[in-house]
């Protein structure tokens, strides 16, 4: 039997080994309310890697990985092409405005 991968959005950065990568996926990451928040992720300025604790134990994540917040809060590294393959961009629509309300250049003072 064929499966389908079902359509799902995802939260992920890409990690570039650089300290300012490690540190945005690590400020990013700790949302409130995931079921996992791992509280050991740490990063190795010296290799360039970070290690990610994952459900299913510890993962390297090297330069070029893509760091993924799952559908239950959980963490894990993916490989770009993995990633490439497997994801796209979600574009946001654009928020539209009330019915009656003034466009956003509009002077509502006159």
């Amino acid at each position: 039997m064929k499966y389908r991968k079902k359509p799902v959005v995802i939260d992920a950065l890409e990690f570039t080994g650089t300290e300012a990568s490690a540190r945005r996926i690590l400020e990013e990451f700790q949302i409130p309310g995931g079921v996992y928040v791992p509280m050991a992720v740490t990063w190795d300025s010296d290799a360039g890697y970070m290690t990610i604790p994952t459900l299913e134990g510890n993962h390297t994540a090297n330069p070029g990985d893509f760091i993924i917040r799952g559908v239950q809060g959980e963490f894990y590294p993916c490989k770009p092409d993995i990633f490439a393959a497997t994801y796209e961009p979600v574009v946001e629509p654009a928020p539209t405005p009330w019915p009656g309300s003034a466009p956003n250049n509009a002077n509502p003072t006159g």
